[in-house]
């Protein structure tokens, strides 16, 4: 093995920072959807590129480096693009807006509750999915809410009689 060759149990897939919860002490704040639109950009200008050269090389006849599939290749990533920039959403409600908002949705005093952020449709809209409790011991209601990230408002809820309540019995 040569000096500059890492040995194989070097060699770790690793998280980027802002992504790596270990040893991160503190309230965790969730990635921004906006980041997609960094590699939005990025697949745009070779979209471009692409087309360019496609453009300025059409002419030749036959050429073994620039053909159709310099064009496929703008539309494709030109089409990725689109989409990546346009799924970009920036998120303007945080899990603990949308915990309140859940509470204002279910009618009832909240106990217990936990928010998970999930992506809906075509375009991944986010969305915090929050699951909730009564505040009662042992909570009387459950409830489910999916709270819209970027604008707040409630998309759905849904709240039923607590079946785990029977087992106290």
């Amino acid at each position: 093995m040569s000096d500059t060759t890492p040995a194989d149990d070097e060699l770790r897939d690793q998280l980027p920072d802002d992504l790596n919860a270990k040893g991160f002490v503190g309230p965790y704040q969730f990635p921004d959807n906006s980041r997609r639109r960094r590699p939005a950009v990025i697949y745009l200008a070779i979209a471009v590129v692409c087309a360019v050269v496609w453009a300025v090389n059409r002419g030749d006849d036959g050429s073994p480096l620039v053909n159709e599939g310099w064009l496929w290749a703008a539309v494709v990533l030109a089409a990725v693009g689109v989409v990546s920039f346009t799924s970009g959403w920036r998120m303007q409600v945080d899990e603990k807006q949308a915990l309140v908002a859940a509470q204002g949705a279910v009618g009832w005093p909240v106990g217990h509750a936990s928010a998970q952020q999930v992506w809906r449709g075509f375009r991944s809209r986010p969305t915090w999915r929050v699951l909730v409790y009564s505040a009662e011991n042992p909570p009387r209601q459950r409830g489910l809410v999916l709270v819209d990230a970027v604008d707040g408002t409630i998309v759905e809820h849904l709240t039923e009689a607590n079946p785990e309540d029977d087992w106290q019995e």
